[in-house]
């Protein structure tokens, strides 16, 4: 059984009574143990709890309780939206701290701890929607290709690894996280399967279809790696044999993105939202592609239609009868 992450440290709100951060405590616990929230989701949300304390202690000028806090106004509210505003945070994680605060009171209320009827009235700040900035298909097939690394002074299965990575990404489109998780029995050897067991946000597991080129990069790094690869972990190691942090292939990327001359949108990321913007221009369906993605909601993945205008405006122009 995998060891449980450790909570955030929230005994050190100095401007909270112990009955009220006995409370965070069990909250943050329920949203991991329950919830199955990601550490650094938790960071976060206990992060905001901390913040907002702070300034009601100073606000208030007294120690926050449970009981003060259950008092909650909603000018309390928006005086501590608008001083994080003034520090320069931004809509999306006012509105996450938002979120925090009010899954923290509906604890509170289903514990039987009081009710914080404010944060109800609060409307959530707006948040300007980000269009995904995928890369040309040329564009994502270089990156995706081994051969353009031949140059680099680095060890040949690094090279190898690295090649492996960026085909994963793009080719199944699966966040970086994902592809790093993947244990080596995970994957299929080429020839004996075409689908990955991913596990994606929230523990939530889904078959992905992958290209038999990128599970013969993938095979390829297997044999030249220096490590033991057992079956139970992790199949992309770093230099030491240890988990390959995120950051070595981000690095890798901007590597690419100097030698290939893409702007600084060119991300690891970013090719998991070229795989779903070059399958949506190639007449994939919507539904399809959520599941591909492991999206929970189908209007997360509705974005990608605004990246790919020019297809939905063909098609307009094609099928309406009086066009």
């Amino acid at each position: 059984m995998a060891k449980a992450s450790a909570l955030p440290d929230v005994t050190e709100i100095v401007s909270a009574a112990a009955d009220f951060q006995a409370a965070a405590l069990q909250w943050l616990t329920h949203l991991r143990s329950e919830r199955r929230l990601s550490p650094k989701t938790l960071d976060a949300y206990a992060r905001d709890l901390q913040q907002c304390v702070t300034f009601l202690g100073e606000h208030w000028g007294e120690m926050v309780s449970l009981k003060r806090f259950a008092s909650l106004e909603a000018t309390d509210i928006r005086a501590f939206m608008a001083s994080r505003r003034s520090d320069g945070i931004a809509g999306r994680s006012l509105m996450r701290a938002l979120a925090g605060l009010r899954s923290f009171g509906r604890f509170l209320e289903r514990e039987g701890k009081g009710k914080v009827g404010a944060l109800s009235a609060i409307r959530a700040p707006k948040v300007s929607k980000s269009l995904p900035k995928p890369l040309h298909v040329e564009a994502a097939r270089q990156v995706a290709d081994a051969d353009i690394r031949a140059g680099e002074n680095r060890e040949p299965w690094i090279l190898a690894r690295d090649a492996a990575v960026m085909a994963l990404l793009y080719g199944s489109g699966l966040r970086i996280s994902e592809a790093l998780g993947l244990k080596r029995r995970d994957v299929p050897v080429p020839g004996a399967g075409d689908v990955l067991v991913v596990t994606g946000k929230g523990n939530k597991t889904r078959m992905v279809p992958v290209l038999q080129n990128v599970l013969q990069l993938i095979a390829d790094y297997a044999v030249m790696c220096p490590y033991d690869l057992p079956a139970a972990s992790p199949i992309f190691v770093g230099a030491r044999g240890g988990p390959l942090s995120p950051r070595i292939i981000q690095l890798t990327m901007e590597r690419l993105r100097g030698a290939l001359g893409l702007p600084d949108s060119a991300t690891p990321h970013a090719l998991r939202h070229s795989f779903a913007t070059h399958l949506l221009s190639r007449g994939g369906d919507l539904r399809a592609i959520q599941e591909l993605l492991g999206h929970a909601s189908l209007s997360t993945t509705q974005i990608y239609t605004g990246v790919d205008a020019e297809r939905l405006l063909e098609v307009y122009r094609t099928a309406h009868p009086r066009s």
